[in-house]
């Protein structure tokens, strides 16, 4: 029977040669796609992140200190001490959640940092180990402190659900099997390689990336949420504030092109999930019962 199988594998190398070297190759990408799927510790799903945050924060960091240094970062006013206020609030509820779900020690490489930069762009991120920017920009849409830490929550899901290195590991295969792609149909006809190349562009976009980072950002908007909770926001203000961004117009892609859920997809979502956010920061009270109190500052 062995001997069977062996003059069959025979055959089909001599047939063709070049599948045996890619199918290996495949099945060897296969194993470490499999091998960087891990459990999130703070979402409990699996998630697909092979960059460690070893690996990450140092990178975010450098990346950090060169966008301050390529910006005017405001001090001393009361806008930028009140994203210092909020921040640190945020961060605090971003430990007691960690504590809630059994995990203490996963913020203990983090160094938190806020900072508020002239800027017109609405925008705000939070980098891969707390590094956390609002542009003045994003103060107007927010209007309050409750819009502030909507953002800022949100902002920080991203860095504590580990997208920053779920991005760029898909990032990175995607890349990976375009090359493996262009290697084995490199002696496919011209036109033929062509469409092949550009429907994996798309259906990798389309099909993947983009419901990839979809998922993110509704993950984001959850977690965010319940962080705002934990740290004493008023988080009806949520679907207000997307209400306000659905407001600001300029071009429209349909869901499915867009990195980003519709603006009515997350009012709806923020709006259904408010309740379950409130329940959870008072559990997690209950479980953390030395939780301080910051007066809000308004904007």
């Amino acid at each position: 029977m062995v001997g069977f199988f062996e003059n069959k594998l025979n055959i089909f190398r001599a047939i063709n040669p070049q599948i045996m070297k890619f199918t290996t190759l495949y099945f060897f990408l296969f194993l470490i796609i499999f091998a960087a799927c891990k459990t999130n510790q703070l979402t409990g799903n699996k998630s697909y992140n092979f960059i460690s945050n070893k690996q990450l924060f140092p990178m975010a960091f450098d990346q950090n200190d060169t966008f301050l240094k390529d910006h005017e970062v405001i001090t001393n006013t009361r806008e930028s001490e009140q994203i210092k206020t909020i921040g640190k609030r945020i961060a605090a509820a971003a430990q007691k959640y960690f504590d809630y779900k059994g995990a203490p020690d996963f913020l203990k490489d983090y160094a938190w940092e806020y900072n508020l930069v002239k800027d017109e762009l609405v925008n705000a991120w939070c980098m891969p180990g707390g590094k956390i920017v609002f542009y003045t920009g994003i103060l107007p849409i927010a209007q309050n402190a409750d819009g502030v830490a909507v953002i800022m929550g949100h902002e920080v899901a991203h860095a504590l659900a580990e997208h920053g290195g779920q991005r760029m590991s898909a990032g990175l295969t995607q890349q990976g099997l375009g090359l493996l792609l262009n290697k084995t149909t490199e002696k496919q006809p011209e036109k033929k390689r062509k469409a092949i190349l550009a429907a994996y562009g798309v259906g990798a976009t389309v099909g993947v990336m983009l419901p990839f980072s979809r998922k993110h950002e509704t993950e984001a908007d959850k977690i965010g949420l319940e962080l705002a909770a934990i740290a004493g926001y008023d988080v009806s203000e949520a679907p207000k504030l997307w209400k306000r961004m659905q407001e600001l117009g300029g071009p429209k892609k349909p869901e499915i092109l867009s990195t980003h859920p519709a603006n009515q997809t997350r009012i709806d979502n923020l709006t259904e999930w408010g309740p379950s956010a409130i329940a959870l920061a008072k559990k997690s009270t209950k479980k953390n019962p030395k939780c301080s109190r910051i007066p809000i500052l308004w904007v």
